[in-house]
């Protein structure tokens, strides 16, 4: 400390010595011990952020777009058209009963969006690396956020899916008090299977090349172009440990009527689902503490 001496004659308060300290706040941000899951304290203290990346994300898709929120229409539109001549038309394919274009369609909703939230969650950490580099943040808002702003295409879709039912005459049944379950189980899949992904692509950005790939891949291994008849039996149980199988023939049943509501493909869609999401959220939180290092 430097003293300064003076010459003129000095005030009671001045005459005592004064001490001027710098006050310096040193933040220390320490790796987590345990096996924590989820720290919901530390999501509840974000939410404001959460909120924010929500709205981005909305903004983003549409920002500069001629068509807007119709891209959310097209998607699905046209791959029904796609699937209605190819597998409907051409290759004949059964429907359970029902017009193939909406037999279709009602698996491209939950499915469509399914396919778009593990794609944008896989990515979410890869496209905000130069925020995780800079702050610190709860990065677990930022996949979670790219799953809950696709709701927005979901809920269009829905919509165009309402007016395809009264173009064709069909009428929803009391399953359809299901859908609220079925929305939760498809969102439940996407998030666990996002947060796998997500913390494999930072770190191997091979991910993120082949996630569009596996998609595709994956559409075929659920029942959206083909009815779940043409599983044999002995091998449907095992055909449902896809949680996207209970979720596709749920809406199927409550909106179109096609089959009984299938609880044991639910049953074991949503065990699949449950031990996909702990495990997801367990290795992100065990990876976390590298994601700045390696983005």
């Amino acid at each position: 400390m430097t003293a300064t001496l003076s010459s003129e004659p000095q005030t009671e308060e001045s005459s005592e010595p004064t001490h001027t300290q710098d006050t310096v706040v040193e933040t220390v941000i320490e790796p987590r011990s345990g096996w924590q899951i989820v720290d919901w304290r530390e999501l509840v203290a974000y939410r404001d952020l959460f909120r924010f990346l929500v709205w981005r994300g909305i903004k983003v898709r549409y920002a500069q777009s001629a068509i807007g929120i119709g891209w959310a229409v097209i998607q699905p539109l046209f791959s029904m058209l796609v699937f209605t001549i190819v597998f409907g038309n051409l290759a004949n394919l059964t429907s359970d009963g029902v017009p193939y274009a909406i037999f279709s369609f009602t698996a491209l909703v939950p499915w469509t969006y399914f396919a778009n939230a593990v794609t944008d969650g896989t990515a979410s950490l890869v496209t905000n690396a130069n925020i995780i580099s800079k702050v610190y943040f709860p990065r677990m808002v930022l996949p979670l956020a790219a799953i809950c702003s696709k709701l927005v295409d979901f809920a269009i879709s829905m919509l165009v899916l309402a007016g395809l039912m009264i173009w064709f005459g069909v009428t929803p049944n009391w399953g359809i008090i299901m859908v609220p379950a079925l929305i939760a189980l498809m969102m439940l899949t996407a998030g666990g299977l996002g947060m796998w992904l997500t913390a494999l692509a930072i770190q191997y950005r091979d991910v993120n090349y082949a996630i569009g790939f596996l998609v595709q891949l994956l559409m075929y291994a659920a029942p959206v172009v083909y009815s779940i008849e043409y599983i044999p039996e002995q091998y449907q149980a095992l055909y449902a440990i896809n949680p996207m199988v209970g979720v596709i023939e749920g809406f199927r049943s409550a909106l179109l009527g096609t089959r009984k509501m299938p609880w044991l493909f639910l049953g074991l869609g949503t065990v699949t689902a449950l031990v996909v999401a702990l495990s997801g959220a367990l290795y992100f939180r065990r990876k976390e503490r590298l994601f700045a290092d390696v983005a």
